[in-house]
């Protein structure tokens, strides 16, 4: 074979890998890899495009409460990192109000979450199929759902979008950017959100020490829902985590110059920090004694955020003129494993 000439081969060795994909327990499954650093992130688009699984040195970044992708495939509950949309965590009731409008969800569709005491919670995409991935090699991943196709989905949320979702291996740290062009003619609200749940693993929960960047905290009702009193927020930095149960929205987020405000479990010597970039300008934490996971969500808007701003209190919604395009994008940086 007549070798190539230097330039070419030299093109040809700093192209992308293309990414792997296997199958996993019969699911499609792609994988990004950091190889110097030893970390490896799983992505199942078939399973609302989670990236399911994290892992450094083999160790367990995400949490799952299962041993096998099959069994999250036959009982999917929430683990790893899904996403929140159309709306982020829970609406107070079957309906919400954007730009003067009431608009009905339909749980008779079987794609709305009813939620404890008749809240609708974390949008409809935890586990949906349709996703087309966009491109990828070993480092990343982009997949695209074009919303406006689906008639089930536009039901709920009726303003054309196309949303798309990026997964990058960079630096030692996972990053996922969100992109949401809006398709329509009219205004759309933005409240997404994600939900990922960590784990340290060479201390026991209890002794978790944590790091919230947030001044304030808003009150809940009995119903979790933001009553529009906002306190600042309680906890010093770093707390231990065994002294508190922590199921909270937090805004004020604080931010470092480089324009993320970060949030931090540590064990004794792994520690996992989320970083919010613009854009996610609230925090939902949530922690269960005994569960083994703390969650760090980063989120655009608060909880019943369309009802919120529609009822005059929370201002903090962002919304999209037809046409354009929002982004954001925040990291999960593992550390010590």
């Amino acid at each position: 074979m007549k070798a190539l000439p230097g330039l070419a081969a030299l093109l040809i060795s700093a192209m992308p890998s293309p990414a792997e994909q296997k199958m996993i327990d019969n699911i499609p499954v792609h994988v990004l890899r950091d190889s110097a650093r030893q970390i490896e992130v799983h992505i199942a688009p078939s399973l609302g495009l989670n990236s399911y699984s994290m892992t450094v040195k083999g160790k367990p970044v995400f949490w799952s409460p299962y041993k096998s992708l099959g069994e999250f495939a036959a009982k999917p509950t929430f683990l790893g990192n899904p996403l929140l949309w159309p709306w982020a965590n829970r609406i107070d009731g079957l309906y919400y109000s954007f730009g003067g409008r009431k608009y009905t969800l339909n749980p008779d569709l079987g794609n709305v979450r009813p939620g404890p005491n008749n809240t609708p919670i974390h949008g409809l995409l935890q586990y949906e199929k349709r996703w087309q991935i966009v491109r990828g090699d070993d480092t990343r991943l982009r997949a695209r759902l074009e919303f406006w196709r689906y008639p089930e989905l536009m039901a709920q949320f009726p303003f054309a979008h196309t949303i798309e979702i990026e997964y990058r291996l960079q630096d030692g740290a996972l990053e996922v950017e969100t992109f949401i062009r809006n398709e329509s003619r009219e205004t759309m609200p933005v409240s997404l959100g994600f939900h990922p749940y960590f784990q340290v693993n060479d201390a026991p929960q209890d002794e978790w020490r944590v790091t919230l960047a947030a001044k304030q905290r808003f009150s809940l009702s009995d119903r979790l829902i933001p009553t529009g009193e906002v306190t600042p927020n309680p906890h010093s930095n770093p707390f231990r985590l065994g002294d508190v149960v922590l199921d909270d929205v937090f805004g004020g987020l604080v931010r470092d110059p480089d324009g993320f405000a970060r949030f931090r479990v540590q064990g004794r010597s792994e520690s996992v920090t989320v970083e919010y970039g613009p854009g996610y300008d609230v925090a939902v934490v949530y922690s269960p004694k005994g569960r083994g996971f703390i969650c760090f969500e980063p989120m655009t808007a608060i909880t019943n955020a369309f009802n919120a701003a529609h009822a005059g209190w929370y201002h903090g919604l962002p919304s999209l003129p037809a046409r354009q395009e929002w982004k954001a994008l925040f990291r999960v940086v593992p550390a010590g494993f």
